[in-house]
């Protein structure tokens, strides 16, 4: 039993179950019987008891996971020329209702997964995603090595959190990677 709203549900029942036998009882009669049944002395000792049970799960039942970030997109072709062939993500999955409708797809890279979307309403231009990482001057190296026509990211050395490479995309969305200060 984890609450108020239990035992009372169980007095209740045994009302009406009661009622349909032909034998009437007040909803307090059907509360003191409950409390009885858990072996209290009354329902004011129940429900003080009630009160005092932690919920029969932990709280480590509960678990929360990394977020996925959902980024909105106009055009299929920039966005895979920028995630997949600039920052180097790979495609898991795209998905659209219907012939000629909007792309729906997750692209990931080294733990990170994010969401694009073209679907009004899922996602705002000019989003800022931020994500933690090692190796900004090795992945910074990378993006100028592959000569991206639209983008040359720079390393901002007192970003917030650390030094930070900065990356807009086509749809004037942003994602930040940073590395921790030492």
């Amino acid at each position: 039993m984890r609450s108020f709203r239990d035992a009372k549900l169980m007095a209740r029942s045994l009302r009406e179950a009661m009622a349909a036998k032909q034998v009437p009882l007040s909803h307090s009669e059907t509360l003191e019987i409950v409390a009885r049944q858990f072996g209290c002395d009354d329902w004011n000792v129940l429900a003080a008891k009630i009160g005092e049970t932690a919920p029969d799960k932990p709280a480590e039942a509960v678990l929360l996971q990394m977020g996925i970030p959902i980024l909105r997109i106009f055009d299929e072709a920039k966005a895979k020329e920028f995630y997949l062939d600039f920052l180097g993500f790979t495609l898991d999955w795209d998905h659209r209702f219907g012939p000629n409708m909007p792309l729906y797809m997750q692209v990931s890279r080294s733990g990170l997964q994010l969401h694009l979307s073209e679907h009004h309403g899922d996602a705002s231009p000019g989003s800022t995603v931020f994500v933690w990482m090692e190796g900004v001057d090795f992945f910074h190296g990378e993006l100028i090595g592959k000569r991206y026509a639209y983008s040359r990211p720079g390393i901002e050395e007192d970003g917030p959190g650390g030094r930070t490479l900065e990356v807009p995309d086509p749809f004037g969305n942003r994602i930040r990677f940073c590395e921790k200060r030492d």
